[in-house]
């Protein structure tokens, strides 16, 4: 355990980072889960609204530094690929 005061404030500010951003990932995964499901059972509107809340959330955890910049536009791209040719 550190001794230094300014060490034990850095270990407690990064345990609460580490806690929330396991949150933000947690909800980004189960909303590109259910969008999956969305987008497998042809269900149109559903999935396009789903789609657009994933995308601000994705962006929200790129600002944050949650996710890499490509890995989110990799992410988006993918999904927006499946949704297309369900609109089709």
């Amino acid at each position: 355990m550190a001794n230094i005061k300014s060490a034990k404030k850095r270990i407690l500010q990064s345990q609460k980072k580490t806690e929330f951003n396991k949150f933000r990932k947690t909800r980004i995964r189960s909303v590109i889960k259910s969008l999956n499901i969305l987008i497998s059972n042809k269900k149109k509107d559903d999935s396009r609204k789903s789609f657009l809340a994933l995308e601000s959330e994705l962006s929200k955890a790129v600002s944050k530094g949650v996710y890499k910049k490509n890995t989110a536009s990799r992410i988006v791209s993918r999904l927006s690929q499946k949704l297309k040719l369900l609109v089709k």
